[in-house]
């Protein structure tokens, strides 16, 4: 199940990204939808980088059944400027930085793990049919 904490009030359909928990996890994820100065906030406290990013992933410790596995906070600011760059759908920008930060909190990491998070990536967004421009950006910024 996600959770979802939406201070921009955005409307937003949810079954694709319930599909996609289901394909990785049982647990529960949290889903905040803040602006771009929210989430520079976060990134400036949690990671010492004092600008906004497009997703953030907070994996909560332990591993418990019950236990949510953690939080994914996604800027809708950028989600929005994102999918008028590329011509596609808000929706598919929200799918593709939530597959990532899911990624981030099931354990991937891709700055360390010589491509394994990139593929499981990338085949997830094959299999949900999202545009692979993820792929492209994070490729280009190797």
């Amino acid at each position: 199940m996600i959770f979802i904490e939406n201070s921009q009030n955005l409307t937003l359909d949810i079954s694709l990204l319930e599909s996609i928990v289901a394909q990785l996890t049982q647990r529960d994820i949290e889903l905040v939808i803040c602006d771009d100065t929210a989430i520079a906030e976060l990134n400036r406290q949690h990671r010492k980088i004092n600008a906004p990013t497009d997703v953030l992933s907070f994996p909560l410790a332990g591993d418990h059944a019950h236990m949510p596995l953690g939080t994914v906070v996604i800027s809708s600011d950028h989600v929005q400027a994102k999918a008028n760059e590329l011509g596609h759908l808000a929706e598919e920008e929200y799918a593709l930085l939530f597959i990532h930060g899911l990624l981030h909190l099931l354990g991937y990491d891709h700055e360390i793990d010589d491509g394994a998070m990139r593929k499981r990536e990338h085949d997830l967004i094959r299999h949900f049919a999202l545009p692979e421009s993820l792929i492209i950006r994070t490729e280009e910024s190797l």
